[in-house]
């Protein structure tokens, strides 16, 4: 009877799971071109909070890790393997997804710094077309006006 889990066990392996699984499943969502700065800050807001549920989720994780250990030592060789795969599955599917989700959000914040620059980038060289096309528009001085042609050179 030592070497069963507690039911404490059973359930926080449960809960953990479908978390695993509920966000395994955010991640897997196909990331599409994002040219809107609000969507992107609204998604890496959504992978933050993930982050944060992840760092809540450690604790259960580790109770399962300790009760692995503490059985092991009193079941029996089969169940303790039985068990010890159980909890390697776990933490190699908890390892990936902490990766992807560092991961993921490292490539967002970096394709965020790019649309913002070339945000910027645009509004700058549409001031300057407009400014361009302005001084286009102008009239062109009277052909005898040497230093008002001089002035547009200058500027041309």
């Amino acid at each position: 009877f030592d070497s069963l889990p507690p039911a404490h066990y059973k359930e926080t392996m449960s809960t953990i799971l479908v978390w695993i699984q509920q966000s395994e499943t955010k991640l897997s969502m196909p990331q599409v071109a994002i040219a809107e700065y609000e969507i992107m800050e609204q998604r890496l807001r959504e992978l933050k909070a993930l982050q944060s549920s992840l760092q809540e989720q450690q604790k259960g994780l580790n109770y399962l890790s300790t009760t692995v250990e503490d059985m092991s030592r009193k079941a029996p060789a089969e169940v303790s393997q039985r068990y010890r795969s159980e909890i390697e599955v776990v933490l190699g599917r908890w390892k990936k997804l902490s990766a992807q989700l560092v991961e993921h959000c490292q490539k967002l914040e970096e394709l965020m710094t790019k649309l913002q620059r070339f945000q910027n980038d645009t509004k700058t060289l549409k001031k300057w077309m407009a400014e361009v096309d302005v001084f286009l528009k102008e009239e062109w001085p009277a052909l005898g006006d040497s230093e008002a042609l001089e002035k547009q050179l200058e500027q041309c």
